[in-house]
């Protein structure tokens, strides 16, 4: 299983299921992350925490435990 958490910069990916339970989940939903969309790892920080993406054409900044639960292909 492959997570956000560890895609390389620049690298393009999907979705294919979000892990967690209930708030948190609840909330990688509001954010846009859902199955099925198509997510650009632009920049991860120095010492890797937070990761900034782009999803459905706006940047984010996610911490490794959130993307951790996002498992992609």
């Amino acid at each position: 299983m492959q997570t956000l958490r560890n895609v390389a910069v620049g690298d393009t990916v999907k979705v294919v299921k979000l892990h967690g339970e209930g708030a948190i989940k609840r909330r990688i939903m509001d954010m846009g992350i859902t199955k099925g969309v198509t997510i650009y790892v632009r920049k991860v920080a120095p010492l890797g925490d937070p990761i900034e993406i782009t999803v459905r054409g706006y940047e984010l900044s996610l911490r490794k435990a959130d993307a951790d639960m996002i498992e992609v292909e």
